[in-house]
């Protein structure tokens, strides 16, 4: 009975998290709504993905196969945040990117999965878009792993 007292404590005590690892720093964006606001605007995966920081099953997006000139927007507020001559194909199942638009993207640290990650949001909506990880193309060595659902793309007027 020692024995096991001793062994629950000790995991007990490697995996608690305290609450301050996952409070994230309180930020104020350009664009804000209530949570019923974000809920009449967007679709329920949209909301999922872009307010909760869910993820989209890979593979789902129509947006993972468009390889045209263009820009790809925050599906909540439309700010611009890739451009479609960045896009490549990771393979990973997501719309990925080897690099933003500077300054309309927001990082943050993510621990969710007990290791750490970097989150990307928009800046500003906060929206979540992906994370960024160093494994990507020799052009810049990023791959930023987008859900397709949390963008809609602009594709680039003829002249």
């Amino acid at each position: 009975m020692k024995n096991i007292l001793l062994v629950v404590l000790t995991l007990f005590i490697f995996s608690c998290n305290s609450s301050a690892q996952d409070k994230k720093e309180a930020k104020n964006y350009k664009i804000t709504k209530s949570d019923v606001q974000w809920k009449a605007d967007l679709s329920e995966m949209q909301y999922n993905v872009l307010r909760k920081a869910g993820t989209e099953r890979p593979f789902t997006s129509p947006l993972n196969k468009i390889y045209k000139e263009g820009t790809y927007v925050c599906a909540a507020c439309d700010t611009e945040l890739f451009e479609g001559k960045y896009k490549y194909d990771s393979g990973s199942g997501w719309p990925s990117f080897d690099r933003e638009i500077e300054g309309n993207v927001a990082f943050d640290t993510d621990r969710k999965l007990g290791y750490t990650r970097t989150e990307e949001h928009c800046a500003t909506c906060g929206g979540h878009l992906g994370h960024v990880f160093n494994d990507g193309p020799e052009t810049t060595g990023k791959r930023h792993c987008i859900n397709g659902v949390a963008l809609k793309f602009i594709p680039k007027k003829k002249e």
